[in-house]
């Protein structure tokens, strides 16, 4: 009889998700599904607020990522004002959203992800997690915090706070940096470049204990999408769109991100409340892309800083097309923790971002206007439309771990054709099958956090409803 096992909710994650995997008659697995059960309203609830309240509003979007929406929402008011920004503010701007990367990438990495990595898949549950880490790996432990504070604390010294500050605005930001603020940042960057050396050194030592993982958990060709600038390099605050696919072939280039809906569309599905975008020319489900670290890494020719470049380079020579295997997302958030820790040091040590000039001056001049940005999840648009009252009449939110729903979901399927036996559960088969989620790091509900162990069951039904099988966690 055909069976289905029911992973709720997906754990080491940030919002609440479930699995479910469909077996057939004789025990395999037939296929599964990633369901997003959470539902938030920002796009209707900010209707009616004038646009210039918009970037804090849109903050509280998510608690891990605020910088990204923030920036998004002020560029997409910067495009309704017509202006552009003073160069400080820009340069605040991108420092601020290299310092978020930061802090978010060193959250997935060292906390959710590197109790897999470093403690092994099959160790014991109670012992797979930032706590039995810090017993095993203590010294790694320690350094994963210390680099997520450093990212946190620029984001304090020029935001206000550690989570949604509100001082990008339309036109700029509210307030200039201190040299003692510059001091202070210039000051944790050498300690963070260790950090992240030694963190890559032991990514490369036990790459090869993971064969098995790398080839079966997400490895599947799609279309890549991330920002680039004009000359090819890595870009996070501004740039142009590119498109390449599994073999390297650039598939689309110098795309506008201000004509994302040209390129881009949304489905739906009953099953999930996330929607499924995908790449206009190819349909759906067939226009599948991927966005984030590895997406980056693959559109773009190189990073622009001498140690990430270098890192680049050697990621690049493993695979001589694109990076296909979702696991290389670890390996590519630890590169661009080391390229944002350059930038960081780079911006803070020019002059200009001393400059008092932070802010442009200006009245309305469109009813519509869009902003991007990198996210540390990938690519994401605010779509405003206003009336002329400044008022927001529709928005519309592209967010980047929507973008990659379709991989997840075929990442989550190809888990469980491996590694899932119909006949038998184990703690290591339910947390490859989750692993291939938090490669993505999805961002279902950012604001929503839990205290303490996450509850988990995973139930094995028959067609009839029957339990014959059942593992409780927490």
């Amino acid at each position: 009889m055909a069976e289905r096992i029911i992973i709720n909710p997906v754990t080491r994650i940030e919002g609440h998700a479930k699995i479910s995997i469909y077996l057939d008659d004789s025990g395999r697995v037939d296929s599964a599904q990633f369901h997003v059960v959470e539902f938030r309203g920002f796009e209707k609830f900010c209707q009616g607020r004038p646009f210039h309240e918009m970037p804090g509003l849109m903050s509280r979007i998510c608690g891990i990522c605020p910088v990204s929406h923030i920036l998004a929402s002020a560029k997409a008011g910067d495009h309704l004002l017509g202006v552009q920004v003073p160069p400080a503010a820009e340069k605040q701007r991108r420092l601020v959203n290299y310092a978020q990367l930061l802090q978010s990438h060193a959250l997935s990495f060292f906390h959710l992800s590197a109790p897999d990595l470093l403690l092994g898949f099959d160790s014991p549950v109670e012992k797979r997690n930032v706590f039995g880490l810090a017993e095993k790996h203590p010294e790694t432990a320690r350094r994963g915090i210390r680099l997520r504070q450093f990212g946190q604390r620029i984001v304090e010294l020029l935001g206000g706070k550690k989570i949604h500050p509100a001082w990008a605005t339309p036109g700029g930001v509210l307030s200039a940096v201190s040299t003692d603020t510059r001091d202070e940042i210039l000051a944790c960057v050498p300690e963070a470049i260790d950090t992240l050396q030694k963190a890559l050194s032991t990514m490369k030592s036990i790459m090869d204990t993971f064969h098995d993982e790398i080839e079966h958990i997400g490895n599947f060709p799609s279309l890549f999408l991330g920002t680039v600038s004009r000359e090819g390099e890595l870009e996070y605050y501004n740039g142009l769109i590119r498109i390449v696919d599994g073999e390297g072939n650039i598939v689309a280039d110098g795309l506008d991100p201000l004509r994302y809906h040209t390129f881009l569309g949304e489905a739906s599905e009953e099953w999930s409340f996330m929607k499924f975008p995908y790449y206009k020319p190819l349909g759906y489900p067939g226009g599948m892309y991927r966005v984030g670290p590895l997406a980056r890494l693959n559109v773009a020719r190189w990073a622009g800083t001498s140690l990430a470049d270098r890192e680049l380079r050697e990621f690049k020579q493993r695979i001589r097309e694109s990076v296909c295997q979702s696991f290389h997302y670890h390996m590519a958030r630890l590169i661009e923790m080391l390229h944002a820790v350059e930038r960081i040091e780079e911006i803070a040590s020019d002059a200009e971002l001393l400059d008092t000039h932070v802010c442009a001056r200006a009245g309305q001049n469109r009813n519509e206007g869009i902003g991007s940005c990198e996210a540390p999840r990938g690519t994401l648009f605010h779509h405003y439309t206003v009336d002329d009252h400044g008022l927001i009449q529709k928005a519309n939110l592209l967010i980047a771990t929507a973008q990659n729903n379709l991989a997840i979901n075929k990442a989550v399927e190809q888990t469980a054709r491996r590694f899932v036996a119909g006949n038998t559960m184990t703690e290591g088969m339910l947390n490859r099958v989750e692993a291939a989620i938090r490669c993505y790091d999805p961002c279902l509900s950012c604001s929503t956090h839990a205290i303490g162990q996450m509850p988990l069951v995973v139930e094995l039904k028959s067609s009839t409803g029957d339990v014959l099988s059942r593992i409780e966690r927490g």
